[in-house]
């Protein structure tokens, strides 16, 4: 039975995961499937496209939420089940996991980072608001949301293990967890690394139009293996 809850732990917040924001948000609204359009990541960046800042907002919250309560749940009621700090991490991580590959959407999922942004802020609310800063003062200097993930993703780390005896008192579960989802993250962001480098990446607050929309589904359609079209995140 040790082994039971934990693995049961991971398993509900893999499935909590799985929970895909942007479309469902989109369907809700009457908004265009973010899967569609842009650069088809299902993201609070990519719904901000479409045009619709409420829509954009409330994708943003929820992915953050769905990483944020597997994690509180594990911290509120874990400890009779002997789940302690190290599972609380993994059960975020599955959560992480299951927004990047969703069991409910196909696997095909968005980049995580709101999701990490809300396991974080269940470990701990300091990591969380270093990171968040981190993200914050990237995107405003440089107006790269890719670049702002990117640098927050290898900073959060960096952060837990300088905190440690301050903040908190590091765990080694908790620091591989996190260090996996700084890969991840790094992984999900491949492609724009390499649209950074050639100064083609889409900068923040740049907006598809309806028709430009229109006209990159009907291409998708037609071109299912074409990507030159593509206005990518």
């Amino acid at each position: 039975m040790q082994s039971f809850f934990p693995l049961a732990a991971m398993l509900a917040g893999y499935l909590i995961g799985s929970l895909s924001f942007a479309v469902i948000v989109s369907r809700v609204m009457g908004l265009n499937d973010p899967r569609t359009f842009g650069s088809k990541n299902p993201g609070a960046t990519n719904v901000l496209r479409s045009g619709s800042k409420g829509a954009a907002i409330a994708t943003l919250l929820l992915d953050a939420a769905k990483g944020w309560l597997p994690v509180m749940l594990v911290k509120w009621y874990g400890k009779p089940y002997g789940l302690e700090e190290g599972t609380m991490a993994l059960v975020g991580l599955a959560a992480f996991v299951g927004h990047l590959y969703p069991l409910f959407f196909k696997f095909v999922g968005g980049k995580g980072v709101a999701t990490a942004l809300g396991v974080l802020v269940g470990i701990s609310w300091i990591l969380g608001l270093a990171t968040g800063v981190t993200w914050l003062i990237m995107a405003y200097f440089f107006r790269y949301s890719s670049l702002a993930s990117l640098t927050a993703a290898v900073f959060s780390p960096v952060y837990y293990i300088f905190g440690d005896g301050t903040a908190w008192y590091m765990n080694k579960g908790v620091l591989l967890s996190l260090s996996i989802m700084s890969l991840l993250l790094i992984y999900r962001h491949a492609e724009n690394l390499g649209r950074l480098a050639k100064g083609t990446e889409s900068r923040l607050g740049k907006k598809v139009t309806p028709e430009k929309i229109s006209h990159l589904q009907d291409h998708a359609r037609k071109n299912p293996h074409d990507h030159t079209h593509k206005h990518k995140h």
